[in-house]
């Protein structure tokens, strides 16, 4: 076993043993569809010295390339966007002092679904961004992300996650990288959930 795949099993138990990775509860993703499990966030964010090992972590299985050529991380608010400051301000203990700092942009809500503030187009406009999230799910988020940053004249070189749900059916045309893989079962759409059927009361928290 090489050490990534250390990294990536210690990961995801770590996931596991902090209750982020919820696997057995009734869950209402929001957007329509019902499952059993779900990767919350607010408990990674919460534990400053988790999310800062996760972020190391997930720099170590990136190829040097992709850390030596990264201008500006960005990331989605929530949980992309406080990943992103994160890694970028480790990526920068990584290289050598004379290099410009890495910087950091957040996608912030939009009416289209994502959206650079003035002050961050600016940041990414003509860099090489490394895109991060907490989880890949469907991908579609990594996707509308790369499209408003090209928007913003800056080029994506990578997307990675903390933990990839293998279950992503739009590709967002570059190099993926995860530091943890959960398979998904089977999501439901909410007027067809078994557990809702059942009477399991939609899990809270």
């Amino acid at each position: 076993m090489t050490r990534t795949d250390n990294r990536r099993r210690q990961a995801l138990q770590d996931l596991r043993d902090a209750e982020v990775l919820m696997l057995d509860g009734h869950f209402d993703y929001g957007n329509g569809y019902h499952g059993r499990v779900y990767l919350n966030p607010h408990r990674i964010f919460r534990q400053p010295s988790l999310i800062w090992r996760l972020a190391q972590d997930l720099i170590a299985i990136l190829p040097d390339r992709v850390v030596a050529d990264t201008d500006v991380v960005a990331g989605p608010v929530l949980g992309g966007a406080l990943l992103a400051h994160t890694m970028a301000g480790l990526m920068d203990a990584r290289r050598s002092l004379t290099r410009a700092p890495t910087s950091f942009a957040p996608l912030s809500p939009g009416p289209d679904g994502l959206a650079l503030r003035p002050f961050y187009r600016t940041v990414v406009h003509g860099r090489r961004v490394l895109l991060v999230d907490d989880v890949r799910n469907t991908g579609e988020t990594f996707a509308r992300a790369r499209a408003v940053l090209a928007d913003a004249g800056g080029t994506v070189i990578a997307t990675a996650e903390i933990c990839d749900r293998l279950e992503a059916i739009v590709d967002a045309g570059v190099p993926n990288y995860a530091l943890a893989e959960y398979p998904a079962p089977e999501n439901y759409a909410a007027a067809d959930c078994p557990l809702c059927a059942a009477g399991v009361a939609v899990t809270r928290f």
